[in-house]
C-alpha cells in the first residue's frame, strides 16, 4: 500500500525522535512509525535511504531548530500512538523477569551499560525482577575484584533495582540437572579424544560412548568427580572410566545428547551434534578455591539458571543464535516452557577498544590508574565525570532492541549520551 505524504511523513517521524532522543533519530524508530502507517516489510529496503538521508539533514539542526522544524511537520503525524525506542514485548500481563549475564573479567564499561539499560528499560515499563548474574564458571579467565566492582556497576546503572547471582555458588545445582539429564538418557560421558570426537561430527557419526548404558554413565560421572585420576603425570595411561581412580582433566567430558527429532548427530548445523555441558578443569578458582574440579559450560549452567530463575524474557547477542537453540533443546527435554528470546546487535566502535580482559591487563601494567582513570570507556570513569543512570537508560532505550550492530565513533556516542545526561 503507498504512503500517501511519505517524504514529509519520513522527515516527521524523525524529526520526532530526534527531539525526543537527544538530537539524533534513531532509523528503526522511524520505520517502526511508517509501519503503523502503512508500509510493507518489502519497502524498507527502498525507503531506508531516505530515511539515512533525513536523519543526517536533521542531525545538522540544533535542538531549537528540530523542535520548530517539528512543529511545522506535526500534521503528518499520525493521530494513533506510536512508540519510539523499545518494541513491545509480548506476554507481559504479569511483568517480566530477564537478566544480564556478564563474566568477571573486569569492570563493566560502555558496551555492558547497553545491555544491562535495554533489560532495566523493560523491567521499569513492565514490572518484574532484573538477575544480574555473574558467570564465573570458567576458573581461568576470573579478575577476583569484578565480583565488587561489577555488583557496584549494576547497582548504580539500575537504581538498585538488581538481584546479584553468582554462578559459582550453585554448583550443586549444576550437577543435580547434569545428573537428571544423564538419568533420563539425554546426556553422556565421553571418553573421545576431541579430534576423534571432530571426525563423528564431520562424518555424522555416533561416537561409541553415544551408546554407553545409564549405569555407565552415571560411574563416568562418578570418575569425573573423583580426584586426579594419575598423580604421576609421567603415566601415559589413558583412564577408561571403570576404574574407581577417576579421570584427569581432559579425558572426559559430558556431552548432550541432541534428540532424535533434532536429527542426533545428523542435525543440519554441526554445533547442534551432541555439544559439551561440562569438563574438568582443575585451576583454581579465584572464590570456590579447589573445592571443584568439573566446571559446567555456558550451554548447561545458562539453560540451568535461565530455568531455575524462571526467565520469561531473554535478550541476548545475536552471536548466542546457536547458543540459544542449543539451550532451547535442553528445555525441550526435561519438559520446561522456552522463555521469549529477543536479539540485540553490538555498539562497534571504529576508535574504541572495549575488552574488559585488555583494560584490566592495562591497569595492572600501570597504563592507567584505575578502574575510573577519566581517559577509560568503563562505568565507573563516567560516573565519576557527572554521568547519570538516566542518562544511560534513555540511550538504550533510543537504540531499542535492534538485531542491526550499531557501528559508530567515540564522538558521535558521547555526543548522544551528553545530550541525555543534560537532560
Amino acid at each position: 500500500m503507498a504512503i500517501k505524504n511519505l517524504d514529509d511523513k519520513i522527515r516527521a517521524y524523525a524529526l520526532k525522535n530526534a527531539v525526543a532522543y537527544g538530537g539524533k533519530a534513531n532509523p528503526g524508530a522511524v520505520v517502526s512509525a511508517l509501519f503503523n502507517e502503512g508500509l510493507e516489510k518489502s519497502s524498507v529496503k527502498d525507503v531506508m535511504p531516505k530515511i539515512q538521508k533525513e536523519i543526517r539533514e536533521i542531525g545538522k539542526l540544533d535542538s531549537k531548530e528540530q523542535k520548530k522544524e517539528l512543529e511545522k511537520m506535526d500534521k503528518f503525524l499520525s493521530e494513533r500512538e506510536v512508540r519510539e525506542g523499545l518494541p513491545e514485548l509480548p506476554n507481559v500481563s504479569k511483568g517480566i523477569r530477564t537478566r544480564f549475564a556478564p563474566s568477571p573479567s573486569g569492570a563493566l564499561h560502555i558496551g555492558h551499560a547497553a545491555t544491562l539499560c535495554v533489560a532495566y528499560a523493560y523491567v521499569k515499563k513492565y514490572g518484574g525482577k532484573l538477575y544480574v548474574r555473574i558467570e564465573d564458571t570458567n576458573p581461568e579467565n576470573i579478575f577476583p575484584d569484578a565480583y565488587k566492582l561489577i555488583e557496584k556497576d549494576a547497582k548504580w546503572l539500575t537504581e538498585g533495582n538488581c538481584v546479584i547471582i553468582i554462578q559459582s555458588d550453585r554448583m550443586e545445582l549444576y550437577y543435580k540437572y547434569a545428573e537428571k539429564l544423564m538419568k533420563n538418557g539425554h546426556a553422556y560421558v565421553c571418553t573421545c579424544t576431541g579430534d576423534d570426537f571432530r571426525e563423528f561430527v564431520k562424518k555424522k557419526k555416533d561416537c561409541p560412548c553415544r551408546e554407553l548404558s545409564i549405569k555407565e554413565n552415571q560411574q563416568r560421572w562418578k570418575d569425573m568427580l573423583a580426584p586426579q585420576a594419575y598423580p604421576d603425570k609421567s603415566s601415559k595411561k589413558i583412564s577408561t572410566g571403570s576404574n574407581k581412580k577417576g579421570f584427569s582433566a581432559g579425558e572426559a567430558i559430558l556431552r548432550f545428547k541432541t534428540p532424535e527429532n533434532h536429527g542426533g548427530m545428523t542435525n543440519p548445523n554441526p554445533a547442534m551434534r551432541d555439544f559439551p555441558l561440562a569438563r574438568i578443569n582443575e585451576t583454581k578458582h579465584p572464590r570456590q578455591k579447589n573445592k571443584y574440579r568439573v566446571w559446567p559450560l555456558m550451554n548447561l549452567s545458562v539453560a540451568v539458571d535461565d530455568m531455575d530463575m524462571k526467565l520469561t524474557h531473554i535478550i541476548r547477542g545475536k552471536d548466542h543464535r546457536d547458543n540459544a537453540k542449543r539451550q532451547e533443546m535442553i528445555y525441550e527435554v526435561l519438559g520446561k516452557e522456552v522463555p521469549w528470546t529477543g536479539f540485540q546487535g553490538k555498539w562497534k566502535f571504529s576508535d574504541l577498544e572495549l575488552s574488559s580482559s585488555k583494560i584490566t591487563e592495562e591497569i595492572k601494567s600501570g597504563k592507567y590508574s584505575g578502574w575510573d582513570d577519566p581517559k577509560l570507556p568503563t562505568v565507573s570513569a563516567l560516573k565519576k565525570k557527572g554521568y547519570t543512570p538516566e542518562a544511560f537508560l534513555k540511550l538504550a532505550e533510543n537504540r531499542g532492541l535492534s538485531e542491526v550492530d550499531k557501528v559508530i565513533d567515540k564522538k558521535d556516542y558521547f555526543e548522544m549520551l551528553d545530550n541525555f545526561n543534560k537532560k
